[in-house]
């Protein structure tokens, strides 16, 4: 017996060497723990000649909430805010055209395109009268979406969302506009750590090999990204003149320390959405469903069981 419990003490103690010097591996299993939990699956579509990854879960008959994920990021920025809604709503969280495993279409990457390829993959998802929710670029392609296609979707969720010039710059618009380099741009491993600390108020735990692991990968695709950045502001939609078009009862819910999006957006969106609800999240940042994931969902619930009354 003894022999047998040093052995598996032994194997523990080897797997989690294994893990540690193999960080994807770490981040496989970690993300399979996190779907698990969540209740959601993965899943693949062709959409055209697209091949869109994405998660699904909860009960196949309820109503759906689609999540949409901001720049430089992919659907594992919702499994933890997913969890505290997939035992009552269908939840589906996509990886954008050109981010996470799904394909990297040639062409450009700006927000009326995103938005007619969002259109494509509803349709090929079969959705409809759906709960859509979006957060940073994801929120202004939502937005857009909602816009153009008003009569599809049941309710609008904006979180710190892009596309609207702030009566208060943000920080990273003062950034860029002295020339400074884009801190949403990471390009060396200290780049990734003053990210985490430009996103939040309070980074997320990551253990150092994924955090090392992500940080890797995001140097490596930076110059992909910096062209996908610069498609957004050369091709820039303006929300301003397309939120009267939304016909949605509208959340919006941003981080009161968003150092990306200045909260004073919510100002300007108030005065132009026809049913807008606002929630302020105190000493939040920028991405409220990672920050706080169970808190931002509860915002959410309580939004959409007000619709249903």
């Amino acid at each position: 017996m003894k022999k047998l419990i040093a052995g598996l003490v032994l194997a523990l103690m080897g797997g989690a060497t294994l893990l540690y010097l193999w960080p994807a591996t770490l981040l496989a299993s970690v993300q399979f723990i996190e779907r698990q939990r969540a209740g959601l699956n993965l899943k693949q579509i062709s959409v055209h000649d697209l091949n869109i990854h994405y998660y699904e879960g909860g009960p196949s008959d309820a109503q759906t909430i689609l999540l949409v994920h901001g720049f430089a990021a992919n659907k594992d920025n919702w499994l933890r805010f997913a969890r505290h809604l997939t035992q009552d709503y269908r939840v589906i969280a996509l990886d954008l055209p050109g981010f996470g495993a799904s394909s990297k279409p040639a062409g450009s990457y700006d927000i009326g395109t995103q938005t007619e390829r969002l259109a494509d993959i509803n349709d090929a998802l079969g959705l409809d009268q759906l709960h859509l929710m979006g957060n940073s670029m994801g929120g202004h392609i939502s937005a857009l979406y909602a816009a153009r296609y008003p009569t599809r979707i049941r309710s609008l969720t904006l979180l710190d969302n892009a596309g609207i010039t702030s009566p208060q710059p943000s920080e990273l618009r003062l950034r860029l506009s002295r020339g400074e380099t884009n801190p949403l741009v990471v390009k060396s491993p200290e780049d990734f750590q003053r990210l985490l600390a430009f996103i939040f108020v309070k980074p997320p735990y990551l253990p150092e090999p994924i955090k090392g692991y992500f940080a890797e990968q995001a140097a490596h695709n930076s110059a992909y990204y910096e062209q996908i950045f610069a498609h957004l502001v050369e091709r820039y939609i303006p929300l301003e003149p397309e939120l009267s078009k939304i016909q949605a009862p509208t959340l919006i819910i941003w981080g009161a320390e968003d150092r990306v999006l200045d909260v004073s957006s919510v100002e300007v969106m108030q005065t132009l959405l026809h049913k807008p609800h606002v929630v302020i999240m105190p000493n939040t940042g920028h991405a409220p469903m990672i920050e706080q994931p169970e808190l931002t969902a509860q915002h959410l619930r309580a939004f959409l069981k007000e619709l249903d009354k």
